[in-house]
Order: C-alpha cells, then structure tokens, then sequence
C-alpha cells in the first residue's frame, strides 16, 4: 500500500529511504500506513488511505508522505490500525480516519478524511491509537479512551463502545500510555 514511502508498493528485505522526509523528530506506523512528526510540528504521512487515515481529504494510497491537512502544532503522533492521532502543542487531540466504534472521539461513528478535535481533551499529555479506540494520558495522570470496548478495552468497567472519552476506572498516578 505503500507505507514504506519510498515511492513504490514493492515489498522489502532491507531499509528504504523514506522519501522527502528529513526532518522527522518522530515516527509511528500501522499495519498499512506510517506517519511522522517533523520538526516544524507537522505531520506527515503515507500508505494505505481507504479510511482517509493519511489525512489529506482524501481516501487515496499514498506511496509518498503527504501533509496532514491542518496540523501545524503536533507534538506527538500515534497511528492505530485505521486511523490516526495528534497531539497538539495545547493538549488537545485532533484523529482522522475511520470512525465506525467512534475512535475518533468527536462523537460520532463518523469516518473523518481530516483531522478533527476530540471532544472534552484538553489536558492531554499523551496519546496512543490502539485498532479501533484511542487513549490518552492526562496532566493530571488520568487517563480517557474512546472507541471500541467489547472486550473491555476502555478501562471503564463496561463493554459498552463510547464516542467520546471516558476515564478509565482506578488509575489516578499513570505516566504513560499505550
């Protein structure tokens, strides 16, 4: 799908270049698409695109990095199986891609081509996409998931999916996330 961005969709044995990519202070890849933070706080990212995780507006492979639409403040990025995530220089989340347990976290089970904000995060010290939910470490060491829960995935002693964040049950002094 072209997630090694090397301007191919040609498998390989050994380490590629990623093209136009220079700058990267920071990395995170799926299974069918990678993104990086480069050090002017955007993001760019490439490969698999049918869920609009690249987040170019568009649901079109990439075999090179593309901007994400929109991110100018990234200070982290995390890529989950089908969609993606930023965190942003004033602790807010902003996801895209594909939003059918509401991984995204505005809300909806709506599917997002561009980045939008997470709802009620606005504290957030770190984040991490997991397949089909969303968690973040909070200022002050909580932390909230969104999405799919069926397996209890959320942390919040339920299976019910949530749209938007939720605390996760009895951890009060985390430090981090994955």
């Amino acid at each position: 799908n072209g997630q090694l961005g090397d301007g191919t969709t040609t498998g390989r044995t050994t380490p590629v270049l990623v093209s136009g990519i220079s700058t990267a202070t920071a990395i995170s890849a799926s299974g069918g698409h990678t993104c990086a933070l480069l050090s002017d706080f955007t993001v760019k990212c490439w490969g698999y695109n049918l869920y609009g995780q690249i987040g170019d507006g568009t649901t079109t492979d990439r075999s090179t990095p593309v901007a994400v639409s929109g991110i100018t403040t990234a200070r982290a990025v995390t890529a989950g199986s089908i969609h993606t995530c930023a965190l942003l220089s004033d602790s807010t989340i902003k996801c895209w891609g594909y939003n059918g347990y509401g991984q995204i976290g505005d809300g909806t089970a709506t599917q997002r081509n561009t980045p939008v904000l997470v709802s009620g995060i606005s504290t957030a010290v770190a984040v991490s996409a997991g397949q089909f939910y969303t968690c973040a470490l909070l200022s002050d060491s909580t932390i909230k998931c969104w999405g799919d829960n069926g397996n209890g995935n959320l942390g919040d002693g339920t299976t019910i999916q949530r749209l938007t964040p939720v605390a996760v049950s009895g951890i009060t002094t985390a430090r981090a996330v994955t």
